[in-house]
């Protein structure tokens, strides 16, 4: 069954790179005394009043920030629905709770860090702010935590119980998480550049971190950048070869080939076993069509796919082509589809289709 599509009216992005338009975006990478990608710090008092601010932790104020363009751009005040996606959420509050139930042999603990380590503090916040009390909520499926989140606001649109749906996926990196991480080999210990990102052998990923919303709608107008036309998900393929069955069909449900897709955005996180997923489906499946990675500019993170859209929705839109990101790729102009591919250590694997 073909999904109902929905129209991006508005991106608001915080994220390893400085905010502004495509052609300048890609700047920032790892380094050996930066081995994870943090967020570029917005000014966060042109979004949020000072007396709010300080009682925000990171996570919620990028997400709160994000939600905030996605709206502007839009010019829509008051969403029907507001929909986040998390996999680790508030982690920066939880370790501090943690870590003072420790310190405090458990007790005499102050409950505000507890309350705000929920993951739904992001979407919560947001409604708050605006005074919004239509459906609210929050998906927490790991990997498939954004994916799901957009498949519930296309269901939406669908029945037409909504007409404009704020969808955001938010996720943070700390030095605690990353340093208990890089211990299990999911992420790297030293940073890796961009220009060397393909060719590093540590073991794992390079972490990341980002805000990503989106204004979806049903409607087309002067404010659209692209279209979302269809999301699929599929968990712990048995072979190379069913994921190249899963991709072909999901194409094909959407009246498309391989060949035919314009450009393929592929999840490569630096990790040399699991990135051999994408370069075997670059050799074979995607042979005749352009292919580029984005990970290296935003890391790796659980709802990191929502760059990745919010990156396929704007070169859609400029049709610009930034030579930092297309590396070999030769690419006709214009474009009109975008492929992302995005695979978690071979279990959880996302499809997200956008036409012009």
């Amino acid at each position: 069954m073909k999904q109902m599509k929905a129209y991006i009216n508005g991106l608001g992005m915080v994220s390893p790179q400085a905010m502004g338009d495509v052609s300048n975006y890609f700047a920032k990478g790892t380094t050996d005394e930066e081995p994870m990608l943090q967020i570029e710090k917005p000014n966060y008092r042109d979004y949020i009043h000072p007396k709010q601010l300080r009682r925000m932790s990171k996570v919620v104020r990028i997400g709160m920030v994000g939600a905030k363009i996605a709206m502007e751009k839009a010019a829509i005040e008051q969403p029907d629905s507001i929909i986040t996606a998390t996999g680790m959420g508030c982690q920066a509050d939880t370790e501090k709770f943690l870590n003072a139930m420790i310190d405090n042999n458990e007790g005499l603990l102050n409950p505000t860090a507890f309350i705000q380590s929920t993951h739904n503090t992001i979407g919560a916040q947001i409604a708050l702010h605006l005074g919004n009390h239509n459906y609210n909520f929050t998906y927490v499926h790991r990997t498939f935590s954004f994916e799901s989140a957009l498949l519930d606001a296309m269901m939406q649109l669908s029945e037409k119980t909504a007409n404009h749906i704020l969808v955001g996926g938010i996720d943070e990196i700390t030095e605690e998480s990353w340093k208990i991480k890089t211990q299990i080999d999911y992420y790297k210990k030293k940073g890796v550049s961009a220009s060397r990102f393909s060719d590093d052998q540590q073991p794992g990923a390079v972490a990341g971190e980002g805000s990503a919303f989106f204004m979806l709608s049903s409607e087309k107008n002067n404010t659209t950048l692209a279209v979302l036309e269809a999301v699929d998900t599929f968990f712990n393929p048995e072979s190379q070869e069913e994921t190249e069955t899963r991709i072909k069909h999901f194409l094909a449900e959407n009246e498309l080939s391989a060949d035919e897709v314009d450009l393929v955005l592929l999840g490569n996180n630096g990790d040399a076993v699991y990135d051999a997923i994408y370069e075997q489906l670059a050799e074979t499946l995607f042979s005749n069509t352009p292919t580029t990675t984005f990970k290296q500019y935003c890391g790796e993170y659980d709802t990191a796919a929502s760059f990745g859209m919010g990156l396929a929705s704007m070169l859609l839109h400029t049709q610009q082509l930034p030579k930092d990101l297309m590396q070999n790729a030769k690419i006709d102009l214009p474009l009109k589809n975008i492929l992302i591919y995005n695979q978690f250590r071979n279990t959880n694997h996302s499809l997200i289709l956008l036409n012009a």
